[in-house]
């Protein structure tokens, strides 16, 4: 089964994941002189990234580093890990600093840099560049200097498993199903940064390149995942109009002018926020708000609110350029009607266990971005996916070139690959089809794991999830392309369980995690993080618990 050819190459540091976290991550490792490989399907969420935070003080000299790290844990229901929390907060200037010389055009005006306030944040620390989406320009930028830098890249390759020797992850297997062929990368130190759960729920903003994989290939290498419980969704994902389904209205809107109404005409979010309505308010909160004004009927006919862009000044309005043209061409002008929202599944807060310098225990593995878990806590600010990215990114890239320099030890890795490959197999005969099967598993997902949870529709998910992973072991794959869909489709099912058993075991409700049965957040128990592993043998996580570090 799957007779192609395996190519072979080798390098010091491997980088898996095409997002700004990958990006940041391939060029740092590199500036500081290690041979580098970059693999990735496509370039993620972080495509859509609008903003991301730094505490410069420009519209607010009073902001600090010491504010925004407070606000951080403030926003992550103490749960944070507070030596990831100082390291991004801490490195957020030098980091920004590094990218402006680099040559990314953030937008400047007569204070300096400008900054929104985002939801979540003490002070305006959201930082942009004129295009509107401002990850592709960053991207544009770091992939242009790392090409002059002499990166290697194998792009559009899928992560099929990473390469393990003697204990040690020394490598991956990528798989190309375009050119038919596997690609296995020998490397001194790999890291994770693949994004987050992917398309789990039914209703969610994820691109279709990221697949909940990341977490899947780090437990079976060994590594462990915290605080997966927390699936934040994203408050105003718009549903109207239509050809725009899925774009997520910026919550930094709020902050310049913009407003929430229910079908009352109310602005509702004074029920919930007196003093501030949609300010001021992490988003966990924000998209419970938005959920329960719909599940009491105050929401318009489609399960929906209205994104009242019309109260915006016109200077303000206009700067988000990429979501106005989007309305425009859809047939909605947003200075005279207004987009109608809801919650979706956004990013996970979890992922893998990792300490200050992105380390996850493995030899060999690190990671960053969405991929690693601890510095978001139970919930995560706005703007800071961006800000982890392009922190973590290049702190956990210079960690794992200075891993070689050391002189660590190279294990090969290529004698793994035949097993790798073996993990694709499907049993004779298969004829399920995996897209149906990712699609009741969103279903699964969105009903009995979403944003309101309880014991009774855990348990029953946990048993549906189940069945799927049993008609899951007979998916047909035919060639390369069908094998890689079958084993996202295992991945998916398997980060999925974890989610569901992580929900079940925090009995609590906290940030991101709101059990409807267990209203109350405990701090004597549950100030501690769920963590899951696989044993050696066997495919059922395990769970323990961990310290706050």
């Amino acid at each position: 089964m799957l007779r192609i050819p395996v190519e072979r190459a080798k390098v010091d540091v491997l980088v898996l994941g095409g997002g700004m976290a990958g990006h940041r991550a391939a060029l740092a490792a590199r500036r500081e002189g290690a041979t580098v490989g970059h693999a990735y399907r496509a370039r993620g969420a972080s495509s859509f990234m609008i903003c991301a935070n730094v505490p410069l003080g420009c519209v607010d000299p009073a902001d600090s580093v010491e504010h925004y790290a407070a606000d951080m844990i403030k926003g992550g229901y103490g749960l944070n890990d507070r030596r990831l929390v100082d390291v991004m907060a801490g490195n957020a200037v030098d980091s920004f600093n590094d990218l402006v010389e680099l040559g990314v055009p953030f937008v400047r005006d007569a204070r300096g840099f400008a900054q929104r306030l985002l939801a979540g944040n003490s002070y305006p620390r959201g930082v942009y560049t004129s295009t509107g989406n401002m990850g592709p320009v960053i991207m544009d930028c770091l992939s242009r200097k790392a090409a002059e830098l002499g990166v290697v890249r194998w792009p559009g390759t899928h992560v099929s498993s990473l390469l393990k020797a003697d204990g040690v992850v020394a490598g991956a297997l990528l798989a190309d199903y375009q050119k038919a062929r596997f690609v296995a990368v020998e490397a001194t130190a790999v890291v994770l940064a693949m994004g987050g759960i992917g398309r789990i729920y039914e209703a969610s903003t994820y691109p279709v390149d990221v697949g909940a994989d990341s977490y899947a290939v780090a437990l079976e290498a060994g590594a462990t995942l915290i605080d997966m419980e927390f699936v934040q969704f994203e408050p105003v994902v718009t549903v109207f109009p239509e050809s725009c389904r899925g774009m997520e209205m910026p919550t930094a809107m709020l902050g310049d002018g913009a407003q929430l109404l229910n079908a009352l005409g109310e602005r509702f979010m004074y029920r919930y926020n007196p003093e501030n309505g949609e300010r001021l308010i992490e988003k966990a909160k924000m998209a419970l708000c938005i959920q329960r004004e719909i599940d009491e009927g105050r929401g318009m006919p489609d399960g929906t609110v209205l994104f009242n862009t019309t109260t915006m000044p016109a200077e303000a309005l206009e700067s988000y350029e990429s979501h106005c043209k989007r309305l425009r061409s859809a047939g909605l002008e947003p200075t005279r009607e207004m987009p109608r929202v809801r919650p979706a599944a956004h990013s996970e807060m979890g992922g893998v266990f990792i300490d200050d310098n992105g380390f996850t225990g493995v030899p060999g593995l690190f990671a960053c971005g969405e991929s690693a878990g601890g510095v978001h806590g139970a919930s995560r600010m706005a703007g800071n996916s961006g800000a982890e990215t392009l922190v973590m990114g290049r702190h956990v890239g210079i960690a794992a070139a200075r891993s070689v320099k050391k002189g660590t030890a190279f294990v090969g890795a290529f004698g793994a690959v035949e097993a790798a490959i073996d993990r694709l197999r499907c049993e004779p005969g298969s004829e399920r089809n995996g897209a149906e099967i990712r699609a009741r598993l969103g279903q699964v997902m969105s009903e009995k794991a979403g944003l309101y949870r309880d014991e009774q529709g855990l348990l029953a998910g946990l048993s549906l999830i189940e069945e799927l992973d049993e008609n899951a072991r007979h998916l047909a794959c035919d060639d390369l392309r069908d094998a890689l869909e079958a084993r996202n489709t295992r991945n998916m099912i398997l980060i999925a369980s974890v989610i569901v058993r992580a929900a079940l075991h925090r009995t609590e409700s906290r940030g991101a995690h709101r059990r409807t049965d267990l209203p109350d957040q405990d701090d004597q128990h549950w100030l501690r993080h769920i963590a899951f592993s696989l044993p050696a043998e066997g495919s059922t996580p395990v769970r323990d618990y961990l310290a706050i570090h």
